[in-house]
């Protein structure tokens, strides 16, 4: 059985735009500050009116780990992976798996584009693959 994301109100349509292979991030209608994860208030100004929008799918390692142990039995088959925080072009930051990469070339900095990988019927968790970069 594979582990699948908590589907609460708030991260519904991010998980839904996701299902789509769409990446989705708020928006806050008062400030135009640009957020992720999915959060009820601006983490800028406090305002509780914001809205979804399709992010690039580009973005670049801001850090990553090399994972040699899996912390759930899921993911004992997929040792060692790359664990990342990603810097979309937009701004926000998300965790994510680098893909496609072997761990010892992986770098800060790297440009990469999302990749949906289905985990579960109609569950797809945006990863990020290597990409030339962007000019």
């Amino acid at each position: 059985m594979a582990l699948v994301p908590d589907s609460s109100p708030l991260g519904a349509p991010y998980w839904e735009g996701a299902s789509r292979g769409e990446l989705l991030i708020q928006r806050c209608d008062g400030c135009g500050h640009v957020f992720h994860p999915p959060l009820p208030v601006c983490p800028a100004c406090g305002s509780t009116g914001w809205s979804w929008q399709p992010a690039s799918g580009r973005g670049k390692v801001f850090s990553y780990t090399i994972v040699h142990q899996a912390a759930h039995p899921d993911f004992a088959d997929r040792i060692p992976y790359i664990a990342a925080l990603v810097e979309l072009e937009e701004g926000p930051r998300m965790v994510a798996d680098i893909l496609d990469v072997a761990p010892e070339d992986v770098s800060i900095g790297m440009p990469v584009r999302v990749r949906f990988v289905e985990v579960a019927a109609r569950i797809k968790l945006p990863q990020f693959a290597p990409c030339p970069a962007q000019t």
